[in-house]
């Protein structure tokens, strides 16, 4: 009963939008469609050479996901190893080097930050950074994007 209700109502408003000389703005109201904004994923890498397996698949996965979504990538703990200008270029079969993935997502505009306190701690500055690694801002956690936010945490 409701389904041929709601049904009903619908068929009115079309006749009405569709009736010559109708104005519509005071027949209808006004619908507002709102497209959902793009999600967002925060890559968390915390591991460094010692497992290039799992660092080179969190870099693969921020490309693959910065097809359609909002990307941030995040290097703490031993992962500050890997942004380093003077990393060794980590390789593992099935994945392309570590040097080449950071390169390519700067291409496309993904965000790639180290942890000033995890710096700190391995005895490193900013300056120590490769180019394009940034120092993490914490506001920069909540403003990569304007929807929810997914963890991969590598």
């Amino acid at each position: 009963m409701r389904s041929s209700r709601v049904f009903s109502m619908a068929l009115c408003l079309f006749v009405m939008a569709a009736a010559p000389g109708c104005d519509t703005n005071s027949a209808l109201t006004e619908t507002v469609v709102s497209i959902p904004p793009h999600d967002g994923v925060f890559i968390h890498i915390s591991h460094g050479s010692e497992d290039p397996h799992r660092v080179l698949m969190a870099l693969k996965m921020a490309e693959i996901m910065a097809a359609d979504r909002d990307v941030l990538v995040y290097f703490d703990i031993a992962g500050i190893d890997v942004v380093l200008a003077d990393a060794p270029d980590i390789a593992f079969d099935g994945f392309p080097p570590s040097h080449t993935q950071l390169t390519r997502l700067q291409e496309l505009r993904v965000p790639v930050f180290a942890c000033p306190g995890c710096l700190k701690a391995a005895g490193k500055t900013p300056g120590d950074l490769a180019a394009g690694i940034q120092v993490t801002e914490k506001d920069a956690f909540f403003s990569f994007t304007d929807g929810r936010i997914l963890t991969l945490d590598y």
